[in-house]
Parts: structure tokens; sequence; C-alpha cells
């Protein structure tokens, strides 16, 4: 059996459900003229924004499936999990406070880039170093690719984050997706860390 429980699966899963099927639904729902390539996530979320709801059930749903990965993902190490779960906490704290109708609300911006941040990092310590004594060779010591593959994806995705930093902060043309591209990108590694989790099976335990 793996160590990795399905409802762990679940939640993995259902995370890039919730977030793009969230912004899916809530940009059908806008008037004319809503541009999803140049408006944010968070503008569909926003304090007087038409249909709200929607986008904030879906971001609320992405921050409890990350908490619920993080609390299930056990094969992964400690730091990384607090990061991910982290950036699920902080997913929560954005939606409590939405975005003012004017676009400025600081308390949604640091919880959004904490929450952007943790969840481009957590990837890279993921990986457990050190043994564990009630586990066998194989899960005490992490092939190396594996951790490769980690490394990889947390540069993957601090690079969509920094180039949607770049957008955000010079008022580019492209701020909804290069933050689309980053968010999606980020709701969709734990669901991968979980699936591979889950194949690593421990081999049974024999004489020698």
């Amino acid at each position: 059996m793996s160590a990795v429980p399905r409802w762990a699966l679940l939640s993995a899963g259902a995370a890039p459900l919730f977030l793009v099927g969230g912004w899916t639904l809530a940009q059908a729902a806008q008037p004319d003229g809503f541009d999803p390539v140049r408006q944010t996530i968070s503008a569909l979320a926003a304090a007087g924004a038409d249909h709200r709801w929607i986008m904030t059930i879906g971001l609320a749903g992405l921050g409890l499936c990350h908490l619920a990965t993080a609390l299930g993902l056990v094969s992964a190490a400690p730091t990384g999990r607090a990061l991910l779960a982290l950036g699920g906490l902080a997913t929560l704290v954005l939606v409590a406070f939405p975005q003012n109708p004017d676009g400025d609300s600081t308390t949604h911006a640091v919880a959004a880039g904490v929450a952007f941040g943790a969840l481009a990092v957590w990837p890279a310590l993921a990986v457990p170093r050190r043994a564990v004594p009630s586990l066998d060779r194989e899960r005490r010591h992490p092939p190396s690719p594996v951790r490769r593959v980690a490394l990889a994806a947390a540069v993957v995705l601090l690079g969509l984050v920094g180039w949607f930093a770049v957008e955000f902060f010079t008022d580019g043309a492209w701020i909804g997706l290069t933050e689309r591209l980053a968010a999606a990108a980020e709701a969709g590694v734990p669901l991968a860390a979980v699936l591979v989790s889950r194949r690593r099976r421990p081999r049974p335990s024999g004489p020698g």
C-alpha cells in the first residue's frame, strides 16, 4: 500500500479544477470587455465584481485542496509540506481580503505574493534527504532523478512567477495571461507529486 492516502490524490486533483474551472466560469459570467490576457484572476473575485462568488469559491477550494494535500503527502519532507500548506493558507487569506474595486489592497497583495512564492519553492524542498528508520532503502534514499525533477519543477515555477511579477510591476500587456500560467502550473505540481509518491510503493520485506 502507498503511504500517501487516496484522499490526497482527490484533493490534489481537485485543486486545478477549482482554479481553472473557477476562472473559466467567472470569465464567462463577466460583461463584454473583460480581458483575461490583461486582467488578473483577483479581478474576478474583487469586491464589486460581477458574480464574484464564482471565483471566490474557486480560490477557496484551491486553498483548502493545498492544505489537504500537504497533510496527506506524508512521503514528502516536512519543509516542503509546510510550504505547500503555507501556499494554501495564504490563498485562503487573499480570499478573505479580496481586491478592492480600485485594485488596491495591501493584505491581498501580500497574501498573493506569499502564496505564489511558497507554491513555487516547495517542490525543491519536498524530497526527503535523511533516512527514516521505518522505511525501506528506496524510500529512505530517493533516487537522484526524483530530486532533479523536483528542482527543475521549482525552477520552472519560479520562472513563471518571475515573468508574472515583471508584467505586474511594469503594467505589461500580459498580466492576466502570465498569472494564469503560473497559477495553473503551481496547482498542477502537487497532483504530479502525489502521483509519483503513490507509484513508488515500498518493496515487500523478506530474508536478506
